[in-house]
């Protein structure tokens, strides 16, 4: 039997406000949420974010990225800088569709898609 994913793991320093970002900007399903973990998911892809104290999360880090595919980036944009984002440079427009790379509440990094 070959391996199967079964989740990708973040590391957050407020675990709650970190479901609360994935849940009202992405539209991810709560499944698990306590101080210290939660379990969300989104179709088949489980998210799984775990408490870490302030020193261990690299402020502003590329310690992971995940990318979502969107139907509206200006709107998703939007609702995640509402919720703590920040927008990493422009939103592209290139031949396929918007791009873009944003920064959520821990510095993980989020690309965005909307195809054209």
């Amino acid at each position: 039997m070959a391996a199967s994913l079964r989740w990708i793991l973040q590391l957050h320093r407020d675990v709650p406000k970190a479901a609360r970002f994935y849940s009202e900007g992405l539209d991810f399903t709560v499944n698990v949420c306590s101080l210290r973990w939660a379990e969300l998911q989104s179709g088949s892809l489980k998210l799984a974010l775990m408490h870490s104290p302030n020193d261990q999360v690299k402020q502003k880090g590329y310690t992971s990225l995940l990318s979502f595919t969107v139907s509206d980036i200006n709107s998703t944009v939007t609702k995640l800088m509402a919720l703590g984002a920040e927008l990493d440079g422009p939103i592209k427009y290139e031949v396929h569709g918007k791009v873009a790379a944003m920064r959520c509440i821990d510095g993980h990094v989020l690309g965005l898609y909307e195809p054209a």
